[in-house]
């Protein structure tokens, strides 16, 4: 009875001290999850202030995706942009790859699979294991293994501007729901971050287009030639859009073919001179519309027209028309980014469409000037031709006429035959001012073709016989510096070489060079045929030879690197004087 007692007594007093045990284990808990949320929320706080501090839309996006790794401690995270077009990813953001994984994985991701499922329905989205979600896509080669996912969409203005994508928590734990309201906090915050970036942006943005137009009205005001300010105009719009490239090709006079005047960046030698239909190709559809024509990728897009590979290592694009369709365009000017980079956005080709009006401008300008020389050049000429008929040819004619009267009162023979032969050079002299004056009052033919446009004809009317459109590409001042006889030549050439190649070469691509420095002129015509067969008719190539040796120039042909033909023909030129 006494031990019984005795075991009942120490009970009752364990009891209340593993009820207090329990109590102190139960506020400790509470006290720790109480601290980890408070530094959680510290976290997040701090989180928030640092995506809010960048004004640099890139470093604000580098930033969200750093920090939303570190709140939900995830081994990866990433930060997919959605294009324009509201279905695929445009630029993608990455914590946790190393640049060597990146570049064995390849390209990033467009948007599919589980990529995909958070794009089409725009809501958190938490999985244990991705493979087993319906919309799970597969990883591509050497990528990392990933099991654990978290996505949230971030909404800039009520618009979703992209998705925040994490995977692999550390410690094999799952994400909870705690994770999943951090990081919905986290992309509100983003949200506003980069709408700030964005507005700052745009600001930044007109600030350039405002001294960059300041600077080209200077330039117009100050009388700079056409070629200087649509040169500045290229290298300002480049700069301003972060373009590699930069083009401006203008309509050829009798054709319907645009050529490309000048190129400045990525590329730029294999473009200039460069003869581009107007309806087929990227830059051609944005003359004809009027109206600017993107390309999210012109490396691919089937609108290029056929030529020398001149896009690789670049990606979006936009042909912006100089000028109006109600005051006529008369030029397009093509921006060109890197692969990669984002795509032209509506808000960027407005501001591009006015500085490209003071490309017009700077055209309508330059033809004004031009129309004034030549205007002073012609009454200038009228003048002079004025003055050698009223004053020159006059006074000759009186001193003749003084000479011939003069003449019968000599009585020697020889001295009245030498009076007689000058009174004869007197009239004859009057025969050449005359002559000179109808040269100088004789307007100069404008509405002749020139050899470039003869030559596009050419190649145009050699088409539908070949069964593809050969590229070209001229320069120099072909029209200036090629005698009429000698572009007689050159077309005759030109045509020759087009027919040989769709009779024997069998050939899908031809590339044709026109070019002159002032001294010479040269024709390289290039196929991917068969060759030149080594038995049959050669009375073509005979016949190309002899018109470069009657003008002191020559034929060479050769078989290039990768096939085909190279016909290159040359002949001197004499350089016009001008008027």
């Amino acid at each position: 009875m006494g031990s019984s007692a005795e075991e009942a007594r120490e009970a009752r007093i364990r009891l209340p001290q593993l009820r207090l045990d329990e109590l102190l284990e139960e506020l400790q808990a509470r006290l720790d999850a109480a601290r980890g949320t408070r530094d959680r929320v510290h976290s997040l706080l701090e989180a928030v202030l640092s995506v809010g501090r960048e004004l640099d839309l890139e470093q604000v996006l580098y930033g969200i995706v750093e920090a939303a790794a570190a709140l939900v401690d995830a081994e990866y995270a990433a930060l997919g942009v959605i294009g324009a077009d509201g279905k695929r990813l445009s630029a993608f953001y990455t914590v946790g790859v190393t640049e060597g994984e990146i570049a064995r994985i390849g390209n990033y991701p467009e948007g599919h699979g589980i990529l995909g499922e958070l794009i089409r329905h725009p809501e958190p989205l938490r999985l244990s294991k991705i493979s087993e979600h319906p919309a799970s896509y597969g990883f591509p080669p050497h990528h990392p293994p990933m099991n654990t996912f978290l996505g949230v969409p971030i909404r800039v203005r009520g618009q979703v501007f992209g998705n925040l994508y994490l995977t692999e928590k550390r410690g094999g734990a799952q994400f909870d729901e705690d994770d999943e309201s951090v990081l919905s906090t986290l992309a509100v915050a983003a949200g506003v971050a980069i709408d700030n970036a964005r507005l700052y942006e745009e600001s930044r943005q007109r600030e350039r287009w405002l001294v960059a137009s300041a600077e080209i009205t200077h330039r117009l005001m100050s009388g700079s030639e056409r070629a200087e300010v649509l040169g500045l105009i290229a290298e300002r719009a480049r700069e301003i859009t972060g373009a590699a490239l930069a083009v401006v090709a203008v309509p050829m006079r009798d054709t319907d073919a645009l050529t490309v005047e000048l190129a400045i960046g990525r590329e730029a030698e294999a473009h200039r001179g460069l003869v581009l239909p107007v309806g087929d190709s990227l830059i051609g559809r944005a003359f004809a519309a009027a109206a600017p024509v993107t390309s999210p990728d012109i490396a691919q897009d089937a609108r290029v027209s056929p030529g020398p590979r001149r896009f690789d290592g670049l990606g979006p694009a936009v042909a912006v028309p100089v000028g109006s369709g109600q005051g006529g365009v008369r030029g397009v000017v093509l921006l060109v980014r890197e692969a990669g980079r984002g795509e032209f956005t509506e808000k960027e080709t407005e501001p591009l469409q006015g500085f490209a009006a003071q490309a017009a401008v700077a055209m309508e300008l330059a033809d004004r000037r031009r129309d004034a020389e030549q205007i002073a050049v012609l009454e200038d000429r009228d003048r002079i031709a004025r003055d050698l008929h009223d004053l020159a040819i006059q006074r000759l004619f009186a001193t003749g006429m003084t000479l011939q009267s003069a003449g019968r009162f000599i009585e020697h023979a020889g001295a009245a035959e030498r009076v007689r032969r000058a009174v004869d050079d007197l009239d004859e002299t009057i025969k050449i001012i005359r002559s000179t004056i109808f040269g100088l009052r004789t307007r100069e033919d404008d509405t002749a073709p020139g050899l470039r446009s003869r030559a596009v004809r050419a190649v145009g009317e050699a088409a539908p016989v070949l069964g593809f459109a050969p590229s070209v590409r001229m320069e120099g001042l072909l029209d200036t510096h090629v005698p009429r006889e000698t572009a007689d030549h050159v077309v005759a050439v030109l045509s020759e070489a087009l027919t040989n190649i769709a009779r024997h070469a069998r050939a899908d691509r031809a590339e044709v060079m026109l070019e002159t420095d002032g001294r010479e002129v040269r024709l390289t015509v290039t196929d991917n045929g068969v060759g030149i067969p080594a038995k049959g008719r050669r009375s073509g190539l005979r016949n190309m030879a002899e018109r470069a040796r009657e003008l002191g120039g020559d034929l060479e042909i050769d078989r290039p690197e990768g096939g085909g033909t190279r016909l290159v023909w040359h002949a001197p030129v004499a350089a016009s004087s001008g008027p």
